[in-house]
């Protein structure tokens, strides 16, 4: 059974290698990439080969679920996600099955085996499933507001009131429509899952963007774009290389 995995972080990458090497080694390995652009090129170039997918739901430049939109696949596809606050069951129905992280031998070795027997029977449809997961994680529900301290007082910030999020050093930090800064015990992984993906993006390791705070996008660079945000702010906000085309889908496609 030929297959790929689309993967952004090596060390999982690594470790689903090795297991599926120790527990199927009918399984090889043609192709791997780690973004939804690099992706996209794979289902294209070896569409007739594969016929397996193992994938990250979330990419450095975007959802692997919105590949799927653009390129249909008719092949078992298994999902990797490190979140289990939304409803998984959609991610289990024909052809179609989820690992959790940190990956787990028995939970690869479960799927596999679901898999094989898959292979016996019904012919395998995954396109409506790829749909209600896609459905199912962009209708989960996203966090409304964030509580931030002031001096000794507490306050709440609407995520609506929020112009964008930014990482300095250890620290997180929420800078609102008013330019009111606060610091947030979150990290930018956490906050990408927790925020709605149609409201924010996050452009570069340091800045998530709310699609409400941008005044202005201008040509940064031959592949840069640099953002103006409604704020004034006196950093250049630049979209990384990889996520200027991901970038663009969603500034065409959000709301």
């Amino acid at each position: 059974m030929k297959a790929i995995i689309i993967e952004d972080e090596k060390p999982a990458s690594d470790k689903l290698k090795k297991i599926l090497a120790e527990i199927a080694p009918e399984i090889e390995l043609i192709g791997e990439a780690t973004t939804v652009v690099a992706m996209l090129e794979l289902l294209e170039a070896k569409e007739d080969q594969i016929e397996l997918i193992l994938t990250d739901i979330k990419l450095k430049d975007g959802l692997s679920l919105e590949a799927f939109k653009k390129h249909p696949v008719n092949v078992p596809v298994i999902f990797i996600t490190a979140y289990d606050n939304y409803a998984l069951e959609a991610f289990r129905s024909n052809g179609v099955d989820y690992l959790l992280k940190p990956i787990d031998r028995d939970a690869v070795e479960q799927s596999i085996e679901k898999l094989r027997l898959l292979k016996k029977g019904a012919t395998v449809q995954p396109a409506n499933a790829i749909e209600n997961v896609l459905k199912s994680y962009l209708q989960k529900d996203f966090k409304n507001r964030f509580m931030v301290k002031v001096g000794e007082h507490i306050r709440s910030v609407k995520t609506e009131d929020v112009a964008f999020f930014y990482a300095e050093g250890r620290n997180g930090f929420i800078v609102t429509n008013t330019k009111a800064r606060y610091v947030i015990d979150y990290k930018m992984e956490t906050l990408e899952e927790i925020l709605n993906p149609k409201s924010f993006f996050r452009v570069n390791r340091t800045y998530i963007i709310n699609i409400d705070a941008i005044k202005d996008v201008l040509i940064y660079s031959v592949t840069r774009l640099r953002i103006v945000p409604t704020v004034d702010w006196p950093e250049e906000i630049v979209v990384s290389r990889e996520k200027v085309s991901a970038f663009k889908d969603w500034f065409n496609d959000a709301g």
